[in-house]
């Protein structure tokens, strides 16, 4: 069975003014995704900034939000890292705190053979009892996780059960669908390529759109789903330049300065993540302002 099927939305790490954790602002922000339909969350993920925050905080942030959401919606745990052992100690830490799944991110800066990946995430999903879903964005680790390695993985590690795909490539969604089968879950990790994705057996898409649209990218996936085709092209279409707005600076800073338009407490970047440039900020809030998002 699917972890989810729809839109899971990569949840933004709201902070306060000083740059601690926003757990008041966290809380609000996942009732409110709630509310308007959204479908999952991936908790500590890129979006979420987990790059900067200490394994307390890490840990303390899939905790709350596990304990917050309490059963409503399915919560995955952003628990990936360049070190394996990092890896399993961050999964084991989000099973306990009731995290439904964990995203494992290919490891970064120093890389890792195919071999190396396939030992890498073997172990960690065996460290735990929840299911486990691979993370492949090249264009952010400097790694390619290949289809032949996933299909490896999927067929020798009962709780690894899917992918979320952000190579940007489609031949290789097809590669690792044919390779894997049915029972296999891919996701996609980019909001402008989910119809796509979807056409070859994909179940839903892990968003940064969600945030703005939550109601509308959980629609695109239901109604592709439920043989609306054209419903969810449309969608598609409709919200492509707020899709490309949302990724005008590096992820998550357009996001965060959206949601802070939209009267959110998002709160300010760490370091090294700063605030937009004007030119930039301006464009996104005519973006926002095109679909009602803001006045």
């Amino acid at each position: 069975m699917s972890i989810f099927k729809g839109a899971a939305t990569a949840l933004i790490t709201p902070f306060n003014p000083d740059g601690s954790v926003n757990y008041e602002e966290l809380r609000r922000l996942l009732d409110k995704q709630i509310a308007d339909g959204i479908d999952a969350f991936v908790i500590c993920g890129t979006t979420g900034e987990a790059s900067t925050l200490s394994h307390e905080e890490h840990i303390e942030v899939i905790r709350v939000a596990c304990e917050h959401v309490n059963g409503r919606v399915p919560v995955i745990a952003g628990t990936g890292s360049n070190s394996t052992e990092t890896a399993i100690y961050l999964s084991k830490e989000a099973e306990k705190a009731g995290a439904d799944a964990v995203l494992l991110v290919s490891p970064y800066y120093n890389k890792s053979t195919q071999k190396g990946l396939y030992e890498h995430f073997a172990d960690t999903a065996k460290a735990i009892n929840i299911p486990a879903l691979l993370y492949n964005i090249q264009g952010r680790t400097g790694v390619n996780i290949a289809p032949s390695t996933i299909a490896k993985l999927a067929k020798d590690i009962p709780n690894i059960v899917g992918v979320k795909e952000a190579s940007g490539n489609i031949s290789q969604v097809a590669e690792i669908a044919k390779l894997c089968g049915p029972d296999f879950d891919i996701y996609s990790g980019n909001d402008d390529q989910v119809v796509p994705l979807l056409s070859l057996g994909g179940k839903g898409v892990i968003s940064v759109a969600s945030h703005v649209i939550p109601k509308e990218m959980s629609r695109m996936v239901h109604a592709f789903l439920e043989g609306n085709v054209k419903e969810a092209l449309d969608l598609q279409l409709k919200y492509l330049d707020l899709m490309h707005a949302l990724f005008i600076e590096v992820n998550p800073i357009p996001v965060k300065e959206a949601m802070n338009m939209m009267g959110f407490a998002a709160g300010p970047f760490r370091k090294p993540l700063v605030p937009m440039e004007d030119e930039n900020r301006e464009k996104l809030r005519a973006e926002l302002k095109k679909i009602g998002a803001i006045s």
